[in-house]
């Protein structure tokens, strides 16, 4: 949670792929030197502060008004680079959710509060049973971009019929699959290591990034994430051909090793879009976002991928 703005410490980026660029920087740092409205929508999976161990060295336990005062900057930093009718997408806990919408409140318009079913919860004191997270979908005004989206229709994993009969009007049902809510059921985190990018850290699954990039984007947008983690999101915009721009402090390399998974290493690839014009004019930037120079670069500073 450092706030490193004013830092003039000469940063590249540490991989770039052709939809993407991340930083293994602090967000508030990236952020504060990008221009105001060029996103089009921001992905938000932050830290909650609930005494996480993320395997990395991270503190996911200080001071709940520092952990606040801290949520409060970054996420008025990502409303600042969001596009007029540009979508920002934040997942937390309810009870984060509620503090966070405020602040969202004061620069965005309201669209849904997703609940994302989480299986396998445990109960916590005298409260309900924690069955899910939320999702806080937010505007820049009217939407720029709604993609309606539509899923297959449920069938059971043993016989392999419908589930449901839809009263009776099946027949009158879109071919396409039923229209999604704002109730999603398939989004209980990866646990199994299978799955997972990082060993022992459960990990938000690529389907609810991509819905979030799908339902707000067109092929060609710019997709901001501060908190590249597994690189969920990354993935997914690849995935889409949505162009993205991230920053990750401590898991960059178990995101470049998830991108090299799934695309081919190329030695000198960069990206297809301008992705300096995001930020300040490089007369008046910081060294840390300068253009890499094309000769002499250090192949452990920068990865390249396809």
């Amino acid at each position: 949670m450092d706030d490193s703005a004013g830092d003039d410490q000469v940063k590249q980026p540490f991989l770039t792929t052709h939809h993407g660029v991340l930083y293994d920087a602090d967000c508030l740092d990236i952020l504060g030197r990008m221009r105001p409205e060029v996103v089009d929508t921001v992905f938000a999976d932050p830290p909650f502060n609930l005494g996480k161990d993320y395997k990395n060295g991270y503190n996911d336990t200080v001071a709940r008004a520092e952990y606040l005062a801290w949520c409060r900057k970054w996420i008025l930093e990502c409303c600042r680079i969001l596009k007029p009718g540009g979508a920002f997408f934040l997942y937390a806990t309810p009870e984060l959710a509620v503090r966070f919408a405020q602040i969202m409140e004061e620069r965005l318009k309201f669209r849904h509060w997703i609940a994302l079913t989480m299986k396998g919860t445990y109960p916590r004191g005298n409260k309900l049973y924690p069955a899910h997270y939320a999702l806080l979908y937010y505007t820049k005004g009217t939407p720029r971009v709604f993609n309606k989206l539509r899923l297959p229709i449920e069938t059971c994993r043993h016989c392999g019929k419908e589930l449901r009969d839809y009263g009776g009007h099946r027949d009158k049902m879109n071919s396409e699959g039923v229209n999604l809510t704002d109730f999603w059921v398939d989004t209980s985190p990866n646990r199994h290591k299978k799955f997972k990018v990082r060993p022992g850290v459960n990990e938000l699954k690529m389907v609810i990034p991509e819905r979030a990039i799908l339902i707000s984007t067109k092929p060609g947008d710019v997709v901001f994430d501060p908190f590249g983690g597994g690189g969920s999101t990354y993935q997914a915009a690849e995935k889409l051909h949505r162009n993205w721009i991230g920053t990750e402090l401590y898991d960059s390399i178990h995101i470049r090793e998830r991108l090299k998974e799934n695309y081919s290493l190329f030695p000198a690839q960069e990206p297809r879009f301008e992705f300096e014009g995001l930020f300040t004019h490089e007369d008046k930037q910081d060294p840390v976002l300068r253009r890499i120079e094309r000769q002499g670069v250090s192949a452990r500073t920068v990865t390249h991928l396809s």
